[in-house]
């Protein structure tokens, strides 16, 4: 199977862990992926909070880990990892998002980056924007070096970004909390990571959820939808480009998809796309609109717009800390009792929200290392 090929898998809850072995297995993943080295499971961890299609779904975790080990792969070699940010706990996150008792429950070793070895990283690639915007130089996780990884991301819109997917996960790996420092130039930074990702790993497999998908203000104030869809591919930029097709938009349209396909990094013209599974399912359209919530708005307006003179005071000095505390009021306090917990509800009586409280039963019988799970 080539790795630029992009499986295509229609699912339910009741079938979905069989069904990303069907789809690993569709997408080539078994031929490509070694059994003799360790793997790095990169976890999407958008919302420290469970909201559904922001961060990677429980029975994503589940299907594609169980889906590994029936094909042979040791649980030993299997390092599930995810970083934090200013205003997520990555920690709390996998409880919340009911990782943790999934890890336990395989023997997977879970990796906080922020309690890994960072080490300085001088590339070889000619970056365009990463160099300005860390001076000081880049660190990377020192578990990166020299291993394969999975991306698990779901489908979904982002305010920055246009869409968000396998490409942009590497976004919240490579780079420390301060990260949002690459929202200034998202497409170009998304570009940076693809020639940081090429240098460093051997190869990369992305499986993507789109059994909720997000609609609207993404990566987190959206609208949840059910698709009932799976993709995966070896190749990030095809299957972020077929994920944008799904949601509606032209993937030619998208500023990062783009560049890594004129640098070599990728397929974005989804006619130029092999595609395997349930391919009919291709020919769909959701009619997703990518919106900016009030916080990404506004991050825009400093970097970028008639704010753009206080960026250095607002986000660079020790005035910064108004940011994650303004974010956090919104998102946490403010925007999820009152709109989000709504769309959480909706989700909570459909079968995909049945299916989530098993898992969530599953957690709360046992006694977790990080915290109590909450919804």
């Amino acid at each position: 199977m080539e790795k630029d090929a992009v499986a295509i898998v229609n699912t339910s809850p009741e079938t979905v862990v069989q069904d990303y072995h069907r789809l690993m297995q569709l997408s080539g993943a078994f031929e490509h992926l070694p059994k003799d080295e360790e793997i790095l499971l990169k976890l999407n961890l958008s919302w420290t909070l469970y909201y559904p299609a922001s961060s990677t779904q429980p029975w994503q975790l589940d299907g594609v880990i169980r889906a590994l080990l029936e094909e042979g792969y040791s649980a030993k070699k299997l390092i599930a990892v995810e970083n934090r940010t200013v205003v997520t706990d990555v920690k709390k996150g996998a409880d919340r998002n009911l990782w943790t008792g999934i890890f336990r429950h395989y023997g997977i070793r879970f990796i906080p980056l922020p309690d890994t070895e960072w080490i300085s990283y001088n590339p070889r690639s000619p970056l365009r924007v990463l160099p300005k915007l860390f001076p000081r130089g880049l660190e990377i996780p020192e578990i990166f070096l020299g291993k394969w990884v999975v991306h698990l991301p779901t489908i979904k819109t982002h305010g920055h970004a246009i869409t968000t997917g396998a490409v942009k996960n590497s976004f919240g790996g490579l780079l420390k909390e301060y990260r949002h420092y690459g929202h200034k130039w998202i497409h170009e930074t998304l570009l940076d990571l693809m020639w940081l990702q090429k240098e460093i790993h051997p190869g990369i497999w992305a499986v993507m959820d789109g059994t909720i998908a997000g609609d609207g203000a993404g990566p987190r104030t959206m609208v949840p939808k059910v698709k009932n869809i799976l993709l995966a591919s070896g190749d990030s930029v095809a299957v972020d480009s077929i994920a944008a097709k799904l949601m509606g938009f032209d993937p030619l349209n998208i500023p990062y998809l783009i560049m890594c396909e004129q640098d070599g990094l990728g397929v974005a013209n989804p006619e130029k796309i092999p595609l395997v599974g349930d391919t009919h399912r291709a020919n769909e359209s959701w009619g997703f609109i990518s919106k900016r919530s009030p916080v990404i708005w506004g991050d825009q307006a400093i970097r970028k717009g008639f704010l753009r003179p206080l960026e250095k005071i607002l986000l660079y000095s020790p005035l910064w800390v108004w940011a994650p505390f303004a974010s956090y009021v919104y998102h946490d306090l403010f925007w999820y009792p009152l709109v989000g917990k709504k769309y959480f509800n909706q989700f909570y009586q459909t079968a995909w929200g049945q299916l989530w409280r098993k898992y969530a039963e599953k957690q709360k019988k046992q006694k977790w290392v990080y915290s109590t799970t909450r919804i």
